[in-house]
């Protein structure tokens, strides 16, 4: 058995919450300087906020839009405990409470010739996470490196200019095929294009879009105890499925195969099992524990619920699930006998 060596979950993911000011802020107690931060106010109708280090603070785009990057005075910084925020409605509403999902990569990248585009990367290897940045070349064929030094799972990627949906790619979760989703959609999957190459540890398809388009991607690579991508049927009962992960999670993602919404369901976020409330990533809508309801367990996650969204009979979902606390790790290492 191959071991992780995270010991401690919240140095690589952290879910932190805080109430919005409609000013500026300075927000503090995520535990690291994070290079990927996704807030979304939990109140109100409004719109997600994603921003990265390798684009740089103040470039914001949406999961439930397909709008181009826009530049904002929401992330106005990456700090070395958390983030600077500004005077933006979404992420910092006056008196509205939110949440910000916030993931270490490794700053903001540095040149990647792997592929036969070259790419800017922010990787970190140890957690299976990287930032990926480049400008395609309209060939479908072509193929960017991602730095992980492990296949990716899932990559979602979006288009930075013009209308354009964002796509997560499935990497052979669901039945072993090239699958995709829309992320602002509800959709369900999609067979991928034979034109686009399968990832491999060190490449990824660079898609077919126009000579000259702007591209951001975020690649995930599975990392036992720390990290867990896959699937599970649903059984249609409010003793739903029990879904294996080998760790507490801290922030799930569920996706069904078919139509329907996403969900997001995390430890941070007032509620208790199984009412943990739910926010979507393809949708602006405030939280709520209506259609996710979820038991959050030491190994693993229970669906509580006979929604659509989450627990249909015989559909498939995705799912995309990081550790609380790991079970395996360097100092987690079995004893040998005496």
């Amino acid at each position: 058995m191959a071991y992780t060596t995270i010991n401690k979950s919240t140095d690589y993911f952290n879910t932190k919450l805080y109430t919005g000011n409609g000013g500026t802020q300075s927000i503090t107690g995520v535990g690291f300087q994070p290079d990927w931060v996704w807030y979304k106010n939990r109140s109100a109708t409004a719109n997600h906020g994603l921003f990265d280090a390798v684009r740089g603070a103040t470039k914001l785009i949406q999961s439930n839009s397909t709008g181009a990057e826009q530049t904002v005075s929401g992330i106005t910084s990456f700090n070395s405990d958390g983030f600077g925020i500004g005077a933006d409605s979404d992420g910092n509403g006056n008196g509205n409470n939110i949440v910000a999902w916030n993931w270490k990569a490794n700053g903001a990248g540095s040149s990647n010739t792997d592929g036969a585009i070259t790419s800017t990367v922010s990787a970190n290897t140890t957690s299976g996470f990287s930032i990926v940045k480049w400008t395609a070349n309209g060939a479908n064929g072509n193929v960017v490196g991602h730095g992980l030094g492990a296949t990716p799972q899932i990559v979602i990627y979006k288009k930075l200019t013009g209308t354009n949906d964002w796509y997560a790619r499935i990497n052979g979760v669901i039945d072993g095929s090239q699958d995709y989703f829309i992320l602002n959609s509800t959709n369900g999957k999609a067979n991928d294009s034979s034109d686009y190459p399968a990832p491999t540890n060190t490449l990824m398809t660079s898609y077919g879009y126009s000579n000259g388009s702007s591209m951001i991607a975020y690649a995930f690579a599975e990392k036992t105890g720390y990290s867990k991508i896959g699937s599970y049927t649903g059984n249609g009962s409010a003793d739903g499925a029990f879904v294996y992960t080998g760790f507490k999670p801290a922030v799930i993602i569920i996706k069904r195969a078919g139509t329907g919404n996403w969900n997001i369901i995390d430890n941070k976020r007032l509620g208790r099992n199984p009412n943990n409330p739910r926010l979507a990533p393809n949708a602006n809508t405030a939280e709520d524990s209506a259609d996710a309801t979820t038991d959050i367990l030491s190994n693993g996650f229970k669906l509580k619920s006979t929604s659509q969204y989450v627990n249909y009979s015989t559909n498939s979902y995705i799912y995309m699930a990081f550790a609380e606390a790991p079970i395996v790790g360097t100092n987690n290492v079995p004893c040998t006998a005496r």
